[in-house]
């Protein structure tokens, strides 16, 4: 009887089959590998560099092949990696000797080497000795075939990447953010950008047996990309970067051996290589969607909470200036007192009101409205900022008094609490800073927008 698919599932979880195992473990460390130091790359703008690598290896594969004459492992990677490093100072030369940006260089490698491998390719398979190259394989990626020592040289590459990452850690982090300031210190900034593309040229090589030409990349670029919505610290990055990688792998060859292909049902047919990708996508839309400081939820939360807070600030400064006009800050008020023509509409208003009553600034008062004590209080808080900024743009950036409302307006919603303090001290240095609410700076009173 045919297994089924959580026979499948369950083989994998244990280990049980051999070329599974095999498999997954060097997919996963290719994974871990290649995010770890795709995370310097892609900090660095050296990501697309790795695509060019893995293009120009199908030329080096196929210049292997000339020279060797049969499938050859090991001289197929030599081989890869020679023409990878050139494509790397094709650019770099591009770059140094003529105006070209380096996109556009990288391009013309891509461009230039993959035509180059696509049309030695075809002269291969036209020999007659030409199937047992197995380019293919290279340029989709047929994990599955990794056999133990496949998986052994993956093992030892990606030890030796990570030790390299580790022993140059703070190198390549002053690489990555300030290039030109390490230069400046005197650290060989030249051969550490050129290490480290070294260190994605045999990243890239590695992995295109698994993964291949075509897709090599997303395993260099999609986990420190995912990894970047998570954090602003340059370790945390690196970690979560290793962590998405080596999960992208590790999955990715769990689906490709568990999902039973649609045309039989049964048999298993799903490529590795593309899943593996599919995953590490996935993991970046995920983080791009749920990631707490970065992500599109979070930022459409903030931006809510940030309405939200500045319809509450004009409410309270709009009852502040009706109620000061009064002079009783204690006494009642309808929405009706609030209604002006530069004011929200009636809808929005009872909504701003009902928030205020539900947070507790606002209060019943007979068949009115008043401020809470903490209404007051927060409203006298709104309009003394309000009241400093527009005093400060009056003095210090001679704006017009009778401009100067809708320009505080604009700025002390969103600047924290810190730069109300610093212009405090700027004012109480001037001798301009005044104590408790200051009067209006201008002959009418400030409108809320």
């Amino acid at each position: 009887m045919e297994p089924t698919t959580l026979d499948q599932l369950a083989r994998l979880l244990t280990l049980q089959d051999a070329n599974t195992r095999v498999v997954l473990v060097g997919a996963t460390l290719l994974g871990i590998a290649s995010a770890v130091v795709g995370a310097f790359a892609v900090l660095r703008r050296r990501s697309l560099v790795g695509d060019a690598v893995a293009h120009a290896a199908l030329p080096g594969i196929c210049i292997a092949f000339f020279v060797v004459g049969d499938r050859n492992f090991a001289a197929f990677m030599l081989g890869a990696l020679v023409v990878g490093i050139a494509a790397v100072a094709f650019i770099s030369f591009v770059k140094a000797a003529t105006r070209v940006k380096e996109d556009a260089a990288i391009a013309m490698a891509i461009g230039g080497f993959f035509g180059l491998g696509i049309v030695l390719s075809r002269v291969i398979q036209n020999e007659p000795s030409g199937n047992r190259a197995g380019l293919d394989s290279f340029i989709f990626g047929k994990a599955a075939s990794m056999v133990s020592d496949d998986a052994r040289l993956i093992a030892i590459v990606a030890v030796g990447l990570l030790g390299a990452i580790a022993l140059l850690y703070k190198e390549f982090k002053l690489l990555c953010f300030d290039r030109d300031f390490a230069a400046s210190q005197g650290w060989p900034a030249q051969a550490l950008d050129l290490l480290l593309m070294a260190l994605v040229c045999i990243c890239t090589v590695v992995g295109l047996p698994a993964v291949g030409v075509v897709l090599m990349v997303s395993l260099l670029v999609i986990p420190p990309a995912a990894a970047r919505f998570w954090t602003d610290r340059l370790g945390v990055m690196v970690v979560l970067s290793g962590v998405f990688g080596g999960l992208a792998g590790a999955l990715g060859t769990a689906l490709s051996a568990t999902i039973p292909a649609p045309a039989s049902g049964l048999s298993r047919g799903w490529p590795t290589g593309p899943l593996i990708t599919l995953v590490a996508a996935a993991v970046f839309l995920i983080s791009l969607a749920v990631a707490p400081r970065r992500g599109i939820v979070a930022a459409v939360l903030r931006r809510a909470t940030l309405r939200r807070r500045i319809a509450r600030q004009n409410l309270l400064r709009r009852v502040y200036e009706t109620l000061e006009a009064r002079g009783d800050l204690a006494a009642a008020w309808t929405p009706r007192d609030l209604s002006r023509d530069d004011g929200p509409a009636a809808s929005r208003l009872a909504g701003q009101i009902a928030a205020a009553r539900r947070a507790g600034l606002v209060v019943r008062s007979g068949a009115g409205l008043a401020l809470s004590p903490a209404g007051r209080a927060a409203a006298s808080r709104v309009v003394r900022a309000h009241r400093l900024w527009e005093i400060f743009l009056i003095t210090q950036a001679d704006i017009a008094s009778d401009h100067v409302d809708r320009d505080a307006d604009q700025i002390e919603h969103v600047l924290p609490p810190e730069m109300l303090a610093a212009l405090e001290a700027k004012l109480a240095q001037s001798g301009r800073l005044p104590l408790g609410v200051p009067a209006s700076p201008h002959a009418t009173l400030g409108r809320a927008t």
